[in-house]
């Protein structure tokens, strides 16, 4: 059954006990994301953590708990999106698409909309009293202090919303987009919005700007966990997250009309922040951060957010996350990102087998990709696909390996790469655009990428020594020894496997 907002997610998580309550006073400043730093670092992913007693800047406890680390574990990620394992909800979309796709490259490019059109659960607009609008703040009345939002690192900017589904609308299109992007806290009433230029918010924003008109922007907290996923996850601009969110939950999301301004927003978050950016003020400066590389993002410009009212439920529990040195819980949001997209990857690629973004490369660092190779150079081909596939675009490093090598685990990966490799045949360098937080590219947004070709070479591709088999036991011999194994006192905490 689906979830249908953050406390039905909370109280899934306590009955798994995945969930720890904690009473002692802890400030929103440094102490909260110090202590979940140290749970995200455990074996596992840790607990989620619901504090309950949150000290504000001005030493006051907070009204509302602060949750953090819900999506922190592949129990609790699987918890958010209703199934047993990630792969199942890639396994319906390949289903859905098995018998439907086209041949050629523009038909399955055509394909990627029609996600949205198979849909069938959209989004409904909620009639009545929502239950995220219990309690209405007008202008007058606001003052975002009182909101326990974290100062996560010291020498960050300020305090920082991080956890938000930023909702927008394209003025041309009418089409929605909700995106999660971080969003320091300025004032009482005042945002810096920080959407990176390849964002689909960002680009919403530059056509408002080029029209000369007011953007209006929602920032919701909370809400159903599938959706608070969509906003993290890639999806191509014609495709609506509150749509695949109700694909995802199998379910419809429930929105209601936000109070000042025409946009929808989820019917159960927890809180609401409404506003706009007039495109004639100056940006203002945002930052720094201590982002998801484990490094500091430097401050910049960015558009500031006019808040025009706050609506949340009469006990709204504040949502957040905590990004720094990985691993951290955005790895387990990346890692249902790379689950449920496998099968939308393939639709261009079809040779991908596998692919993996390991936690230290921090997504967009270091990817592995298995590929069935079927003829001479397909390694190169697959390199220079990724390279045009959206965020992929960003890879800095791209390692392609062949179909049996498990790229899920970077210990094997890299064994069979640093083995099958000669760098000067195998490497190759190229540029584009990067991460908006690369701060080691020569220039800013733009660099250098690597392909590595660490699949078994072909007489086609110049290789005419004999290629060696891996070392492996017979089959004969390993089931001798299973059947060998519990008498030879080896059991417990000498276990060393079967050599399987």
């Amino acid at each position: 059954m689906a979830l249908d907002n953050l406390r039905d997610f909370i109280g899934a998580i306590d009955a798994a006990g995945e969930l720890v309550r904690i009473t002692e006073p802890v400030r929103a400043r440094l102490e909260v994301a110090a202590i979940a730093d140290r749970c995200m670092k455990m074996p596992g992913g840790g607990p989620a953590l619901l504090f309950e007693h949150v000290l504000l800047e001005n030493g006051a406890r907070s009204a509302h708990p602060v949750a953090i680390n819900l999506f922190g574990s592949m129990r609790r990620m699987c918890l958010a999106l209703g199934v047993d394992r990630l792969d199942e909800v890639g396994d319906r979309i390949s289903e859905m698409l098995e018998l439907k796709v086209p041949e050629g490259i523009m038909g399955k490019l055509a394909m990627l909309p029609r996600l949205a059109e198979m849909a069938k659960f959209p989004p409904r607009v909620k009639g009545g009293k929502p239950a995220c609008q219990e309690v209405v703040l007008r202008e007058g009345e606001i003052n975002l202090d009182t909101i326990p939002f974290l100062t996560t690192w010291p020498q960050d900017g300020g305090r920082y919303i991080t956890l938000p589904m930023v909702i927008t609308r394209d003025p041309v299109k009418g089409t929605r987009n909700v995106g999660m992007y971080r969003v320091q806290v300025l004032g009482r009433d005042t945002l810096a919005m920080h959407w990176q230029r390849h964002k689909v918010g960002a680009a919403h924003w530059r056509e408002m700007a080029e029209r000369g008109e007011r953007m209006p922007v929602v920032i919701a907290l909370g809400g159903d966990p599938a959706s608070i996923y969509s906003g993290s996850a890639p999806l191509p601009p014609t495709i609506d997250e509150f749509i695949f969110a109700g694909f995802l939950r199998k379910h419809p999301v429930e929105l209601t009309r936000a109070v000042s301004c025409d946009l929808e927003v989820p019917a159960e978050a927890e809180m609401v922040i409404e506003g706009y950016i007039d495109p004639s003020e100056d940006l203002v400066m945002e930052g720094p951060f201590g982002d998801h590389t484990g490094f500091y993002s430097l401050a910049d410009l960015y558009p500031k957010v006019h808040v025009t009212a706050v609506t949340m439920r009469k006990d709204p529990v504040y949502p957040a996350t905590l990004v720094g040195r990985p691993p951290m819980e955005d790895f387990y949001l990346g890692h249902a990102t790379e689950r449920i997209f496998l099968p939308l990857l393939r639709l261009t690629v079809p040779e991908i087998v596998d692919y993996h973004m390991p936690a230290p490369g921090i997504f967009h660092n270091l990817v592995f990709v298995s590929i069935d190779k079927q003829y001479p150079g397909q390694a190169y081909k697959v390199m220079n696909a990724l390279w045009g596939q959206g965020l992929m675009s960003l890879a800095k490093v791209l390692v392609i390996l062949d179909k049996e090598v498990n790229v899920q685990d970077p210990d094997e990966a890299w064994w069979v790469a640093l083995n099958h490799i000669d760098p000067a045949r195998d490497v190759i360098f190229t540029r584009g655009p990067v991460d908006v937080l690369d701060h080691a590219s020569a220039q800013f947004t733009y660099g250098s990428k690597m392909g590595i070709d660490a699949t078994r070479k072909w007489p086609e591709e110049g290789f005419t020594r004999e290629w060696p088999d891996v070392i492996e036991m017979d089959g004969e011999t390993k089931a001798a020894v299973d059947r060998l194994w519990p008498k030879l006192g080896l059991s417990g905490k000498w276990e060393v496997g079967s050599g399987k």
